[in-house]
């Protein structure tokens, strides 16, 4: 069995994990389906959340953008894969699913999206230090404070969902390219 050491760097802080090959995700822990079973007001609760932040009228891509950084940030596979097959069937140009993790450097985000996009990794790494007020003052002039409210919650749903779907090691959904998705279905 492979066993390593690395380090993460995050701003100041340096950490040392130990790992072995048993330590990556061998076995689904509890199916997603299995969950849904298990915990139904759980489903409707997050179910609602989801409802409640696709009818806001925050764009739909834009919201894709924000599970999917989330998602990578917070190592979850199956949320991860789920999310690219959405944001493949809403068209979301393959461009940016690409540089998605280097947004910061691509130039084929919006200031828009790269306002979301620093949101949703301040918010998903919340323990390393809260908003500042100089974003916060950004995104409420670019979204006002309804659609900032829908984006602080869709944040928080995905977030949620992340830490489900790793604790419980769903497995994720097979890929699907672009071509085979289904149309993206109408709100």
């Amino acid at each position: 069995m492979g066993r390593g050491q690395c380090t993460s760097l995050r701003g100041n802080n340096q950490r040392q994990f130990n790992f072995t090959a048993a330590s990556t995700m061998t076995s689904v822990r509890i199916d997603y389906a299995d969950f849904a079973k298990l915990a139904p007001g759980v489903m409707e609760g997050l179910g609602a959340i989801g409802k409640a932040v696709g009818s806001s009228g925050l764009g739909k891509d834009l919201i894709e953008l924000v599970k999917l950084r989330a998602s990578q940030l917070n190592g979850c596979a199956f949320c991860l894969q789920y999310h690219l097959n959405l944001a493949r069937s809403l068209h979301v140009p393959i461009d940016k699913l690409d540089l998605l993790p280097t947004w910061h450097e691509a130039p084929v985000f919006s200031p828009r999206e790269r306002l979301a996009l620093a949101y949703a990794e301040q918010l998903s790494l919340a323990a390393q230090g809260s908003v500042s007020d100089e974003l916060f003052a950004q995104l409420l002039a670019e979204f006002g404070a309804g659609d900032l409210s829908f984006l602080t919650a869709s944040i928080a749903h995905i977030n949620a969902w992340n830490r489900i779907g790793k604790a419980l090691r769903f497995a994720p959904p097979a890929p699907r390219p672009a071509h085979q998705q289904p149309p993206a279905a109408k709100p």
